[in-house]
This record gives structure tokens, sequence and C-alpha cells, in this order.
């Protein structure tokens, strides 16, 4: 039995949708994104019709004050918003307009650490006698004077930085902007459940978790084992195994004590960014008490290993056991949560276009994502079919893209139409715009368009039992092609397939039926006896139901 009533669990049905605010649309001509001009959108994401993406929730990436180092992820002020983002007015009106149109916000939630500029850190630096020297991870360097342990920060290098004034490493395990909270002292604990009602009291729906297996660490912050099979090419943080800085134990105490926090207020979620094996990222639900995370994403859809060497192949039998490894590690009760994309990966059909058929390979994705058991969440611009952006040199943005892969290219403005500024902005855009043929004014009348594909497929989940409760059941593949089932009793089946060949193949059906959508609009209606499925295509069928 779950906390939380099984009717107030609106994220089990919901469609989720990353905004990253720079980058949505820019109301005041900075060439900037900001809050203004995502609520200037919100029709486009779900205006109550079938012309609109259908989005049930939003998740805003940071909008809190910050130095920028990390774009947001190094945060000063946890109860405020950035001026470039707009006012806490703005916010406000946003959480309102969302709310009118049956849109859920989430915001990004970022424990583990802060911006070395916020207070907290500010006063923790300033004397090794300070109240809050304990705030943060502070330890004397070795004998030899090198750091406390071995650790790595995700972004190279050490994870400890030498403070000169007081003699001492502090911890951070990306930037050394960002340092650590300690999680492991109570005032921490109790200042960050703050931070989190704060914002639920002023109607935010639930949040999104930063590296939530990060927050504990091994309590006596014991060396990480060596990984043997570390060689040059790949990133320095995967020189050690990250067995005592991520999933440890611990961790599962301050998940329960964020949920417990949001199971004062109704009808709130949190989703956790976890990583890891099948098992790892199916803890993060609680067990079978179901009183950890609501949701966990899983992004073995973009990264089967984790960490990654490399992007997960589009291969029928690799996706069947990325589903399999995951229905089987969940607790009963919890629901999935995929993505194909976010702020921090290459975005989809990028990775995938490696013959020139990426977007051939996102329509079916959608109408994968879309069709499995899950809480799936778009990545801005996914539904367009954005592409990675070859940006100069002198252009790049990211500060982490000198010891870390650059996040540039996945997160260039939206593009709304083929104008000069593409719809988002008036003026010089923060990054720049990607191919002027993608926009969503390209694709709004065209019927057979990707964004219309996404549309259509949002909005028959909605309509359809099977597709937005039905247990998942008899998962095959054969010659690679990919199919479930999604029952319900009383509402029929709906049997999603999906082609990951790059050449036709023949599906057989056992008797008549109904393809109720496909990535290729001459597939659809009735159907008998077998189904041509052209290379990389996918279809939604609709199935007699013989047998409850």
């Amino acid at each position: 039995m779950t906390s939380q009533a099984v009717g107030e669990e609106w994220w089990r049905g919901a469609l989720c949708y990353q905004v990253y605010p720079r980058s949505f649309q820019d109301s005041d001509g900075d060439g900037i994104g900001d809050i203004p001009g995502i609520i200037a959108r919100l029709d486009y994401l779900n205006d109550g019709t079938e012309r609109s993406l259908g989005v049930d929730a939003i998740w805003l990436s940071p909008t809190y004050p910050s130095p920028m180092k990390d774009f947001g992820y190094d945060i000063s002020d946890y109860v405020a918003v950035h001026p470039d983002f707009g006012t806490m007015s703005d916010m406000e009106q946003l959480i309102a307009e969302c709310h009118t149109r049956g849109i859920r916000v989430l915001l990004d939630f970022v424990p583990n650490h802060s911006s070395d500029q916020h207070p907290w850190f500010i006063e923790s630096r300033s004397s090794r006698h300070s109240p809050k020297r304990d705030w943060y991870y502070w330890r004397s360097a070795k004998a030899d004077g090198s750091p406390p342990n071995n650790w790595i920060s995700i972004f190279g290098g050490p994870a400890w930085t030498w403070d000169v004034p007081t003699g001492q490493y502090y911890l951070h395990s990306f930037l050394a902007e960002q340092p650590d909270l300690n999680w492991r002292n109570p005032e921490v604990v109790a200042a960050m459940h703050d931070v989190l009602r704060f914002w639920l009291d002023r109607g935010i729906d639930g949040f999104r978790i930063d590296v939530m297996g990060m927050v504990l660490k091994h309590p006596e912050l014991a060396d990480n084992p060596l990984d043997p099979e570390w060689r040059p090419l790949l990133p320095d943080y995967r020189r050690v195994l990250q067995l005592n800085s991520r999933n440890h134990p611990d961790v599962i105490e301050a998940v329960r004590g964020i949920r417990r926090v949001l199971d004062e207020y109704e009808g709130r979620v949190a989703v956790g960014e976890v990583f890891g094996t099948a098992e790892q990222i199916a803890w993060y639900y609680g067990g079978e008490a179901l009183d950890g995370l609501h949701l966990a994403f899983n992004f073995q859809l973009i990264n089967e290993v984790d960490p990654p060497d490399d992007f997960t192949p589009w291969e029928a039998e690799t996706i069947a056991r990325i589903i399999n490894n995951a229905q089987r590690a969940t607790p009963g009760g919890g629901h999935l949560c995929f993505a194909l994309g976010n702020h921090d990966r290459s975005r989809l059909i990028s990775r995938m276009d490696h013959d020139g058929r990426g977007r051939e390979r996102a329509r079916a994705a959608a109408l994968l994502h879309l069709g499995l058991p899950n809480t799936p969440f778009i990545y801005y611009g996914e539904e367009i079919g954005m592409v990675d952006v070859d940006i100069p040199e002198q252009l790049l943005q990211d500060p982490a893209r000198f010891r870390h892969g650059g996040r540039d290219p996945e997160r260039t403005p939206m593009q709304w139409d083929a104008s000069a500024g593409r719809g988002f902005s008036t003026a010089e855009p923060w990054l720049p715009y990607g191919p002027v043929t993608i926009s969503v004014a390209a694709e709004q009348e065209d019927e057979g368009s990707l964004l219309n594909l996404y549309r259509r497929a949002s909005w028959m989940r909605k309509r359809e039992a099977p597709l937005r409760e039905g247990r998942l059941r008899d998962l095959t593949t054969l010659d690679g092609v990919l199919s479930f089932a999604r029952h319900t009793r009383g509402s029929g089946t709906i049997l999603v397939v999906v082609n990951t060949a790059s050449q036709p193949r023949s599906l057989p059906l056992a008797g008549p039926a109904e393809v109720i959508l496909a990535t290729h609009t001459a597939l659809e209606g009735a159907a008998r006896d077998v189904l041509q499925l052209p290379a990389l295509a996918a279809a939604w069928i609709a199935l007699p139901d013989k047998v409850e």
C-alpha cells in the first residue's frame, strides 16, 4: 500500500515535457529564454484540444539565482528566481496559467550541492569554527598534502579543492564551484526540506531531483576502487568505480525523508535522476512499501551501460532487454519512467543518424516511448526532430566542456518558425540555431509530420485505457521486430510493434485488427492476417478483445 492514494497518482498516466528555460522562448529580447516566454507558449503544450501536444506536466530545468557556472545547477538561492528568467511573480503566474490548462509544474531540485556563492557555503568557508562548517564536507589533507581520498569529479580532476584561508579541502562531485552539501547533518536536511515546502506552498506539483544517488556518500568517505576497464579515451571520472560516492545504501533514507515532505501535500510527485543497473534504479522506489521516489528515471534507452561507453543501439533485442530488466526489477505497484533525451545527452535523431535515417527511427521511438507502461518525459524540441547543432568554438557556452564533453549542441533554442530568430528571440540567441528546415511552423499543418505524430499519440494515449493503464504482456522480438501488448480488462488490447530493421518485415496477425496509429499513415485502418511493416516503422494495433 503506498502512502499516496491511487486516485491521486495523476503522474501514472501523465505525459511530461522538459523545458530548458534558457532555450524555450525569449520574451524580452535579450537572447535568453525566460518564464514569461514559457507562459506565452503554454497553448502549444496543452490548450485542451488535439491541435496541442497534450502535455500533462512540465519540468523546468533550474530557474534559481546562480552564477551559471553549470547553467543553474550551481544554486546560490534555493527560494528565488534568477533575474534572467523573471521574477517570483512571473513564476507564480506560470504556475497559475499551467493549472488553468491542466498542466502540472515540476521544479528541478538540486540537493547534492550548492553554488560556492550560496550564503551557506560562504559562511562555511569563513572559518573552521563556523556554525555551518559541517554543512559541507571539509577534510584535512593526507600527510603528503594530497586530497582526502581518490574520488574524481564527474567533470574530471580531483573531487577536492584546497581552500587556502582555512587550510582544508572541500568536496565537490562536479565543478569546484559546486561544493557538496553534507546530508548527514540534520540541519542541512531540515533546511533542504524547508526549500521543498517553500515551493510546495506556492503550488508546485513536484520535483525532478538532480543526482539523487549522490546525496549520501560512504560515511568515512572511503576510497573508490580503481576501474580495471578504464582506458584513456574514457572520461576521467571512469578511472574509479563510484561505489562509495554514489548509490550508497544510506541514500534511501534521504529519499524517504523527501518523500515524507511531499506526502504532507496532496498529489505531489518526486522523480529522481538516478543511475545504475535496473535493480539499482528500482531500489529508489523504496521496496514493497513504495515509500521512496514516486518515479525513478531509467535512461537506458539513451545509454544502456552506466557509466556510458556509447549510446544504446536501435535494436529490438537490446530494447526488449532494457524493458524486461526494468519490469522485473521494479517493485509491484512501482511505475516506470523512461526518457529518450535530456539536457545532458545528445539529441535522439543525432545519435541514431549513422545512416541518415535518424528521423525515421525517431518516429518509431515516439510510438515506443508513449506506448510503454511508463510516465514518458519528452525533451523540448524532441517532438519536432531537433538535432545536435555544430557550434563554433567561440560560441560555446558550457563551462564544463573543458573537462567534460560539452552539452551545448543539445541545448540550442527551440525553433518555432523559419524566421531569422526562429520565433525564439528578436536578439542574438545565447546559442546558435539549428537547421532552418526544422520548426513547429514547418510541421504544424503537415498531418504526417513528427510533431503531429506526437500529438496524435499523446491524445490517443489519454483516450485509450490500455495505453493509459494497461499492463504489459507478451514482449517478444523476431527478426528485428519488437512487439508487446497493453491490456485492460473490459477495454481491450493494443499491440505496439516496432520494426528496428532497415528492411521491411511482415507481421502475422491472428485475425482482423485495426491499425489506430502508425509512423506511416498508409498503414492505418483495417488489417487482416499479415501487416507489412516498412523499414523502421512502428504501429499501434487494436486487437479484438477475445480473452479477458
